[in-house]
């Protein structure tokens, strides 16, 4: 079925200019969405769920209402004027090269280079006679583009390597193993990897993990028990042993050995928030699984160890995180002492060239110190600028170190970091057709509703009236400890380009001020996202930054549960909203793939009766309400996301079209052979921003772009 339209247009060229109310030009008739009559009970509670069958991604009937419903926002999209010049614009911007920082493994030197519009970066060498070559190219895994290269891991010495690839954008991977030197294939792939590093074993096997294989849809049934194998190279994976998980059951589990092989550590959780620790030492004449911690309360994480000490990271007893180590002979956390102590600021930690490194967030901005190993202050690291910076990190041997820089108006630049005198050069800056020295960052703080103080910074073009009239996307996150840096995005960079503001609260939930500012909005709290998020919105609009009929709001994952949250909480306050692969029945989340494992931060509608109607209380799906007039709606989604399932998505969509009052189009876009967004072609961002960006002018009755 495709849309009705009466285009009345003045003219076209590079500028579009519209004679009347864009939003009424373009009618919409959406497919018919079958309600069956499923009803569930929690407690007392009878819960509809007429579009149940929506789940069900394996039958012909969902496929066919994909297929109709792609038809109908296609139709729409491809009305739009400017579509194909935003597209252009995005085309141009992110033609430019990208070259990552060089690593250095046996006698080769590595680093990833995309020319422009490459779907996949390539990964090159260089040898010692500085010649370039092609180790491995992603864009030849796919014609589409849509096998993307995951992690690679490199022996010690370099000489073989082990790179898994994700098919369509899903979590479930294949790991290849190569003889580095000839790029040749040693072995079958490793298949039905799911969530998992490739930690090498000297060079005689890999560490991994994944989940059986689940019956029914490998896209949507539950993945609830995570184990870690070791695999022993020239045998069957038929034959890997599991090291860790096979007894008792846990979501996720992760083995790594440290860089001096000494020890493989295990962290094991149920939950995205806090984990157990285990260590064996690998050199012990019979190595045995020692317990660090037992518990799920805190968070931790294995830094680095040498002949004397393990270093962790860990915010127990200290919300903002602290490093200790802890005795080699005596391992008992009860025994760590602490070497970078808790502070104002949220740490990371990371080693290189024998030097300790502290990436401290404050306000979301990134500043570094560095250390020596027993803890005392070298020298704090002078950084560009003010920015998100990449942890320096390496290997012992390493004698220089290298990190990246930018911002929401810098794109990302590579700097090359001496450890012994201190000093950063500029190593790489890509040549882009944006200007940054056109555009410019304020960070504001705004006061949410409950009187926490949140904040926000704004960018746009130098010279920008603010007048109330600017189109402005206010994008937000606020879950799972996640912190919104301020980093460049080339698709920002053409909003931006086009006159637009682009602004990024960083709201409870986050991670941005550690521990207590996630569990602020977790469970009965999330409502202290949302109200962070609407807070944010008012200020733009009081600010007169913007005007409710011309903001948007835009966020994806846990970030389109916040969209779709607000948008109903507070139609009037946005024109446009825009849910990207959202968690949107709360529900229900905890049944697909892996979701259980978010019960931090949502709790589940089991857990009790509270929980059950807080959650249904602000639950997308369950809130469309009908005779109202929501904001114009493009969601969107990937046929092969096997995170948060694309249910989610259409379960939504179809209730926004069925229970909608006034003329703003709610539409789904749903790409096909795509997943979460990791790995996403050059091709299909070019394609999804030229929408979403002409969607939303188009709803905020914009005549042209600039």
């Amino acid at each position: 079925m495709k849309a009705i339209s009466k285009l009345m247009m003045a003219g076209l060229g590079a500028l579009a200019f519209f004679s009347c109310n864009n939003t009424k030009t373009l009618d919409v008739i959406y497919p018919e969405t079958r309600k069956g009559n499923v009803v569930d009970t929690y407690f007392d509670t009878q819960v509809a769920d007429p579009y149940r069958w929506l789940e069900d991604d394996m039958s012909d009937e969902t496929a066919e209402w994909v297929k109709a419903q792609n038809e109908v926002t296609f139709g729409y999209l491809e009305q739009i004027p400017y579509r194909e010049n935003i597209k252009e614009r995005l085309t141009k911007i992110l033609n430019y090269e990208r070259v990552s920082a060089p690593k250095k493994h046996g006698k080769y030197e590595y680093y990833y280079r995309n020319d422009g519009l490459q779907n996949q970066s390539v990964l090159y060498r260089k040898g010692a006679d500085g010649k370039e070559e092609i180790f491995l190219d992603p864009n030849k895994f796919a014609e589409d583009g849509t096998t993307s290269l995951a992690d690679v891991s490199f022996t010690k010495d370099g000489s073989l390597v082990a790179y898994s690839i994700s098919e369509g954008g899903s979590d479930w991977r294949k790991i290849i193993i190569l003889d580095a030197e000839t790029k040749e294939q040693i072995e079958e792939p490793l298949i039905d990897v799911k969530f998992s590093g490739i930690s090498w074993y000297g060079n005689e096997g890999i560490y991994y993990s994944s989940y059986d294989k689940p019956e029914g849809s490998e896209l949507s049934a539950k993945t609830d028990q995570h184990k870690l194998y070791y695999h022993i190279l020239g045998t069957p994976q038929s034959t890997d042993k599991v090291i860790f998980g096979a007894d008792v059951k846990r979501r996720y589990v992760q083995g790594y050995l440290t860089e001096n092989q000494r020890f493989l550590i295990i962290a094991a959780a149920n939950s995205t928030s806090g984990n157990e620790m285990y260590v064996m030492d690998m050199k012990a004449a019979k190595p045995e699984m020692v317990t660090l911690v037992g518990n799920y309360d805190n968070d931790y994480h294995g830094v680095y160890a040498d002949d004397n000490y393990l270093y962790v990271q860990t915010n127990k007893d200290a919300p903002n995180d602290r490093l200790v180590r802890i005795p080699v002979s005596d391992l008992d956390f009860a025994k760590a002492e602490d070497l970078i102590p808790e502070s104002d600021a949220v740490l990371s930690c990371a080693t290189g060239a024998g030097f300790l490194f502290a990436k401290y967030t404050v306000d979301a901005i990134t500043k570094m110190q560095q250390y020596n190993m027993d803890g005392t202050l070298v020298r704090e690291v002078e950084l560009p600028g003010v920015g998100t910076a990449g942890l320096l990190n390496g290997d012992l041997e390493d004698k220089e170190l290298f990190y990246s820089f930018s911002n929401y108006t810098t794109p990302s630049n590579i700097y090359k970091f001496d450890p012994a005198s201190g000093k950063s050069e500029l190593y790489i800056k890509p040549e882009i057709a944006f200007d940054s020295e056109q555009f410019e960052s304020k960070q504001v703080f705004y006061t949410s509703k409950d009187g926490t103080r949140v904040p926000m910074i704004i960018s746009y073009k130098k010279g920008t009236k603010f007048n109330g009239q600017t189109p402005t996307i206010l994008y937000g996150y606020g879950g799972f400890n996640i912190q919104l840096n301020p980093a460049f995005s080339s698709t920002r960079a053409v909003w931006m380009d086009m006159g637009g503001i682009y602004a990024v609260a960083n709201l409870r939930g986050g991670g941005e001020y550690g521990k207590e500012w996630h569990d602020a909005g977790t469970k009965l709290q999330k409502q202290n996202v949302f109200d962070d998020f609407i807070a944010a919105a008012e200020y733009l609009i009081d600010e007169k930054y913007t005007s409710s009929d011309k903001l948007a709001i835009m966020g994806g994952s846990n970030g389109g549960l916040l969209v779709g949250a607000t948008m109903l909480q507070r139609p009037e306050l946005f024109q446009v909203a825009l849910p990207a692969v959202g968690v949107l029945d709360m529900l229900r989340y905890h049944t697909f793939t892996a979701g259980a494992g978010w019960a931090y931060d949502y709790g589940t509608a089991q857990d009790s009766k509270e929980m059950f109607e807080y959650l249904k209380g602000y639950s997308p799906l369950h809130n469309v309400r009908g005779g109202l007039e929501y904001p114009a709606t493009l969601v969107t989604t990937g046929d092969h996301d096997d995170r948060v399932v694309p249910a989610h998505s259409f379960k939504f969509a179809a209730e926004l079209q069925a229970k909608h009052t006034g003329a703003n189009p709610q539409l789904i876009r749903i790409e096909t052979n795509a997943g979460h967004g990791a790995g996403t072609p050059i091709s299909k961002t070019i394609e999804q921003y030229a929408d979403i960006f002409g969607f939303t002018l188009w709803n905020m009755d914009v005549k042209s772009i600039k």
